[in-house]
Formats: structure tokens, C-alpha cells, sequence
């Protein structure tokens, strides 16, 4: 994902309120992690914006 660093680091994981790295989903698509140990989460990335709701979180 390709956004202005203040924007990335003012992005955070809704459930877990963690940090959201670039990551990549089983099928090559752009998706963003969040950093917890505990309960990891990716959230989608479409048309170059992050979906960041609970509801549509995958477990990684």
C-alpha cells in the first residue's frame, strides 16, 4: 500500500490497536498485518484502501 508515512503510522488495528505492517494474503493480494503475537490479523487492501473492520479481519 502506497500512502504518506503520517498516514501509516496513524494507522492502527482495530481490534488489537497494534501497528499494521504490509503484508501479502494467500492469493498474492496486498493486505495489511497487525504486529500482535496474540491475535494476528490481516485486512484487506482494495483499490489501494485498507478495509480495516473487525468484521472483515482474516486470522494469519
Amino acid at each position: 500500500m502506497t500512502s504518506p508515512e503520517w498516514v501509516r503510522d496513524a494507522l492502527r488495528c482495530p481490534v488489537t490497536r497494534t501497528e499494521l505492517v504490509d503484508g501479502t494474503g494467500p492469493d498474492g493480494a496486498p493486505e495489511l498485518h497487525n504486529t500482535s503475537s496474540e491475535r494476528p490479523l490481516a485486512y484487506a487492501v482494495r483499490d489501494g484502501v485498507p478495509v480495516l473492520l473487525p468484521d472483515e479481519a482474516r486470522p494469519r
